[in-house]
């Protein structure tokens, strides 16, 4: 007998009006809160290198880009997993594990940096539970138009508003009481937003956790398995050689597993299962540009963040809190510029939206790599805050709109993964190729310079040796600005594309 076709296309649900705006509010705050969680360690960067007496960028590199490794890494069978099983049901499990690992990285203040480290990157698994199938959500609940795309900037506009948020929070509690007590807060948080998302979030259709005429569809384990681990050893390799350097030999055999187990993963999602984590064959040439961007410019904008706050507080020698208040003005810039995205799509295109993102994330990182060491803030520093959100909250929503749009409904948690992996993913390595250039380069001038011995310790604060620091900080933003201008080169081959489709159309 013929096997029937599959029907898994539930009907978009009615909500009424406080219901959507209900929803809404409960899918962004998984976008706010991983953001916040991001910075926690990012704005008290110095306060947290005092109090485990940490003397190397490398070390403190990991506290951020653990968290997002995770987040990048585990968001690719996350997705897949709300999919199968329902989004609400894997956004509540979300938070119940983001709660969890919040409040024991809180207590790892008696270990070392290495667990405060593992602590964070199994904080990370939470927010990689929580944004695809946020994401999702959204795009199940909404139908295709201007509702959804609203959704989508709200969604992205959290991004540097949680980011603000965050960094505050953590450099108050930092600075006038004690640094746990963010990660404890934040679990208490986590924990609120769970009970109201059971309340709020509409049960899924029947149709997502069973399919008229067979089976449900099985998880992708050898893509899950091969894909997890290739990320993992890959990114592990990027961060941990500023530290060893690239002449370990560990670090060298790492990263060539970690690829051969990429090729596994692509040869796994394109032959050897029918439900892939990623629909490769299924990928538009639109979508491959889109995540082409996104990787280069948020890889840029990961060396961007941790950058401007060392510059901050450990060149500039300004406090945790005082750091927080120059960025903040991301959060307001941000909501304009992610709220634009939708008016923006409808007159010019995303192809044109992403070249103006790319533009900025160039932007952004130029301006640090200029800026003089004494420089007022109101000059390039405020003008690069102002405008990296530009970048940031024009990408990611329009790079969401257009997976979105391409992908049927029961695919939307493989749409939003895509996204959320790259972003997330891209950060951490970022930091991993900035912190070995930055190794590197404040070797080779010191040695220009004929000075001795190895890397300076940070609590070292001469006039020598900040102005080596801050040669290797201007090499690290060059390769961001670079980056984004690869960005930019991709974006304008894709503008030229899509010209030439609809010339050719006529």
């Amino acid at each position: 007998m013929a096997q029937q076709p599959l029907d898994l296309e539930p009907a978009t649900p009615s909500l009424t009006r406080s219901r959507e705006i209900a929803l809404i509010f409960i899918t962004c705050i998984a976008q706010f809160l991983s953001l916040a969680a991001l910075l926690q360690t990012l704005s008290p960067v110095m306060i947290l290198a005092d109090y485990f007496h940490v003397e190397d960028y490398g070390t403190l590199s990991w506290f951020s880009a653990s968290y997002s490794m995770s987040v990048g890494t585990f968001i690719l069978p996350a997705g897949r997993l709300g999919d199968m099983y329902g989004h609400k049901r894997i956004y509540l499990i979300g938070w119940a594990w983001f709660a969890t690992w919040s409040l024991i990285s809180g207590f790892s203040y008696s270990s070392g940096v290495v667990l405060f480290s593992i602590c964070r990157a199994f904080q990370g698994i939470g927010p990689a539970l929580l944004v695809p199938n946020a994401v999702a959500l959204i795009g199940r609940n909404f139908p295709v138009g201007q509702k959804r795309n609203i959704g989508f900037a709200l969604f992205g506009a959290m991004g540097p508003t949680g980011a603000t948020t965050g960094a505050v929070f953590a450099a108050l509690l930092a600075d006038l009481a004690w640094w746990p007590w963010e990660f404890w807060i934040l679990s208490v948080v986590c924990c609120i937003v769970l009970g109201l998302a059971f309340f709020i979030i509409p049960d899924e259709d029947a149709a997502i956790n069973k399919i008229k005429g067979a089976q449900r569809p099985s998880f992708d384990y050898w893509g899950s398995i091969t894909g997890v681990t290739g990320l993992i050893l890959i990114n592990f390799a990027l961060n941990q050689a500023p530290l060893v350097t690239w002449m370990t030999p560990y670090i060298g055999a790492l990263l060539g597993v970690g690829c051969l187990f990429m090729v596994a993963f692509v040869l796994v999602e394109l032959y050897a299962t029918e439900y892939p984590l990623i629909p490769i064959r299924g990928l538009s040439k639109d979508a491959v540009f889109a995540l082409t961007c996104i990787f280069v410019g948020w890889s840029s904008h990961g060396i961007w963040n941790y950058y401007l706050f060392l510059f901050l507080e450990h060149l500039r020698e300004h406090s945790a809190l005082l750091a927080s208040a120059e960025t903040a003005p991301v959060a307001f810039t941000g909501f304009l510029f992610a709220l634009s995205t939708v008016w923006l799509l409808k007159r010019i295109g995303v192809a044109y939206v992403m070249f103006i993102a790319m533009t900025f994330f160039m932007l952004g990182a130029l301006l640090l790599a200029t800026m003089p060491l004494h420089q007022t803030y109101w000059a390039q520093t405020f003008i690069s805050v102002l405008i990296m959100p530009g970048a940031m909250n024009l990408s990611y929503p329009a790079a969401n709109i257009l997976l979105s749009s391409s992908l049927p409904k029961e695919k939307q948690g493989i749409a939003a993964s895509l996204v959320s992996t790259l972003v997330n993913y891209s950060i951490s390595c970022g930091l991993g190729f900035a912190g070995t250039l930055d190794r590197y380069i404040i070797a080779k001038e010191a040695k220009r310079r004929g000075f001795q011995g190895g890397p300076h310790p940070l609590q070292d604060h001469s006039p020598n040796v900040q102005s080596l620091r801050l040669v290797a900080h201007r090499a690290a933003l060059w390769f961001a600005a670079a980056l984004g201008g690869l960005g930019m080169v991709v974006a304008a081959i894709y503008i030229a594309v899509t010209a030439w489709r609809k010339s050719y159309r006529r």
